[in-house]
Formats: structure tokens, sequence, C-alpha cells
């Protein structure tokens, strides 16, 4: 949980909420298929839907803002390196003007690669 003081009071921001911003953020970046859960079952990774995005990413406050851990699943074909970076400015975009909060790190981990047919 995130808090924020104003003149008017507190603000507490939860993580599920953090968590679902982030989420939308991520999945509309172009090359990602969605977000993945953190947990491996038989081998595959599960794609979230958009009520469980809080299973793919992890929030943590830090010194200097939040912390945030992005689980993905990406398109084949497309340059990694490219999706991840484009995944952090859109999420640390979204959370500082959207929320109004510091972010300290957006970290991206690639769970899994997905042939798309055409």
């Amino acid at each position: 949980m995130i808090q924020k003081t104003t003149d008017l009071g507190r603000i507490d921001l939860s993580n599920d909420v953090i968590a679902t911003i982030c989420g939308g953020a991520a999945t509309e970046c172009y090359g990602v298929v969605g977000m993945a859960s953190q947990k491996m079952s038989d081998g595959f990774y599960d794609l979230l839907k958009k009520d469980n995005y809080s299973k793919g990413i992890v929030v943590e406050e830090g010194a200097g803002g939040a912390i945030v851990n992005l689980y993905i699943i990406i398109g084949y074909g497309i340059k990694i390196s490219e999706i991840v970076y484009e995944v952090q400015k859109k999420v640390k975009y979204v959370l500082e003007n959207t929320l109004d909060i510091d972010v300290e790190a957006v970290n991206v981990y690639v769970q899994s690669i997905k042939v798309m047919e055409d």
C-alpha cells in the first residue's frame, strides 16, 4: 500500500489498484499479448484476464517511490528489448500522471513468447 498526504488528508492506494492500472497500461503496448502469472503450471504460464492483473504484477514501496515488477507474455517476431522499453516508459508515465506517485523502477519479466496465428 502506498500512502500520499495532501492538504485535505491522507490517501491510501492499495497494491491491487496500482497493479490494475499498470496492467492496463502494459497491455496497451504494441507486442504485449497479455499479463502472465508469476507461477508456472505444467510448463506454461497462464495468460491473465483484466480482473486478475494483480497476480502478474508485484508493487513494492521503495525509498524513491514505487517499484513495479511486471510479468508479461509477448508476441513472436518483435524485438524484445523494444517491447520491454516501451512497457517501462508507458507504465512509469501512467503511474506518475494518473496517481501522482513517484516511480523508482519498473522491472519487466518476459515469461513467455506466443506465436500469433494469422
